[in-house]
Formats: C-alpha cells, sequence, structure tokens
C-alpha cells in the first residue's frame, strides 16, 4: 500500500498544530476545504526517505531530529485503487481503524511529509480494522467517533476531543471525489508534492492506508508533547454502544478489544 494523509480536513486543526502558516497560499475556493495530500510512506526503492515503512501497532520511537512530537488522532482508511491510462480513476474504501500520523511540529524543513516519516515506528494503525458497509451517508461510519488520550506516568489523560467522523469537512461521496482529484492534479508547490509522481515510483500500487484528517486538542494535547514512556491511545467507536465514560473505564483496565471498536495503543521509545 502507499501511504497518504490529508490535511485540514477538521476546521481549526492546522491553527492548533501551528501548520496553518504553511498553506497560506492555498487556492480551494472553500474554507473549510481540506487542504492537500502528503505522502508519508512510498513503497519504492529509488533513494527517498518516506520509503522507510513507518507503521506500528504498538511502538513510536521518538525522532532522533526535531522537537515537539505530537499525536494526530485520525480515522485511517484501506482503500482500493483504480487506476485508468496511468491516473487514479477511483477509490474503493474497504475497511476503516484507528490511526496515529504522529507527527514533528518543531522541525525546520521545505515539506510537510518530511514531519511524517522519521523512520520506523512513527506512524500507527490499529489492528482491529472495521468493514466498511457502505461509504455514504446511512452507512457505518455515522454512528462512529474519534478519541483519544495518553498515559502518563500510570494517569490516563484526554488528549484530543471526542469528535464524531461526521465532523469532517469533507466526507463520503465528496472526500473521494476531492482525493482523486488531488492525486491526478496537485502540484510541487510549497510544501506539498506531486502525489501522481508518487504513486508512478511505487508502480501503482493496487492500495492505499489514508489518514483522513486528525481532529482537534483538547487543551492539555495542544500545549503537551509526547514524552518517551508515554501510550498513546486513539480510539474509534460506535456511539450505539459506547460513551465516553465506558470508554475511559475501559481503557483503564486495558480493555482495548471489543466489538464495534478499534484501539490503537502505541508506547513512546
Amino acid at each position: 500500500m502507499i501511504g497518504l494523509g490529508v490535511a485540514g480536513n477538521i476546521a481549526g486543526h492546522l491553527d492548533q498544530a501551528g501548520e496553518s502558516i504553511g498553506f497560506e497560499s492555498d487556492k480551494e475556493e472553500e474554507n473549510d476545504a481540506p487542504k492537500g495530500l502528503f505522502p508519508f510512506y512510498i513503497p519504492s526503492n529509488e533513494g527517498k526517505f518516506f520509503e522507510v515503512y513507518p507503521i506500528s501497532s504498538d511502538t513510536i520511537s521518538f525522532p532522533e531530529v526535531g522537537d515537539n512530537l505530537q499525536l494526530e488522532p485520525e480515522l485511517g482508511i484501506i482503500c482500493k485503487v483504480h487506476y485508468e491510462n496511468k491516473l487514479i480513476k477511483s477509490l474503493t474504501p474497504l475497511s476503516f481503524g484507528a490511526f496515529n500520523d504522529c507527527s514533528i511540529r518543531k522541525l525546520d524543513v521545505p515539506k510537510l511529509s518530511m514531519k511524517k516519516n522519521w523512520g520506523s515506528n512513527s506512524k500507527g494503525i490499529s489492528e482491529t480494522l472495521i468493514d466498511i458497509d457502505k461509504f455514504s451517508q446511512g452507512g457505518i461510519l455515522d454512528n462512529y467517533h474519534i478519541v483519544s488520550y495518553i498515559r502518563r506516568e500510570g494517569t490516563l489523560i484526554q488528549y484530543g476531543q471526542d469528535s464524531p467522523v461526521t465532523d469532517y469537512s469533507y466526507l463520503y461521496d465528496e472526500l473521494l471525489t476531492w482525493m482523486v482529484s488531488k492525486m491526478n492534479t496537485q502540484s510541487d508547490e510549497g510544501i506539498l508534492e506531486p502525489i501522481l509522481n508518487l504513486f508512478s515510483h511505487a508502480n501503482y500500487p493496487d492500495h492505499a492506508i489514508i489518514g483522513i484528517g486528525a481532529t482537534n486538542y483538547t487543551d492539555f494535547g495542544k500545549t503537551n508533547f509526547l514524552k518517551k514512556g508515554d501510550e498513546t491511545l486513539v480510539v474509534i467507536y460506535s456511539n450505539q454502544v459506547y460513551d465516553i465514560n465506558k470508554i475511559e473505564s475501559m481503557l483503564e483496565s486495558n480493555r482495548l478489544i471489543a466489538e464495534n471498536l478499534s484501539v490503537l495503543h502505541q508506547t513512546v521509545r
């Protein structure tokens, strides 16, 4: 799979993350539109830094360069990629799960992707993936929420706001149409890269793993960066089965596997 992320798909997140300045020249007509796609993994052997497989289900390795490491809780989706004449024709979402687009905030680099993959164990997705019945209104995702925590010195602290999946600015067909367009047309401009070239470098992979955007932080999450020894917990849960109090009780007792639940539990090392 090729690994991609959507930047700016929840209103306010880029400002919280200190990354909105990189999109000041964005020409999107709609203010709430996502701002672009970035790569975090390209399966090829051409010597690019994001060819190192970064995904782990249990570990985040603290970067040797850069500072202010921050959890980015997201909905991750696995998609089938369809091509026509070496362009991306369409995407078919297959499954979803808890995803951590962990990012270095304090690093002077020209491209957003350079803050996203610093080697092995710099990203995460839950081992529990949930099948998508239909990626449209009325489907399974209408009822799911994203919330995140860290456990620091034994204390569970909410890190990201409890956010319905439907809070994404672009979702379902609107998101798929936008992503296909960006994959085919995004240029090498500013902090973004030409995504279609990267598909070519990866020999047109059949599948993609896509983080569709990070949620907003709590006051604690905005100002507290990850330390070695922290445990990060990203939770995707059905609000028809759970509420936030039940989720916190389950996390406190380390009950991380259940129906209608995808949990990503990583330790920063």
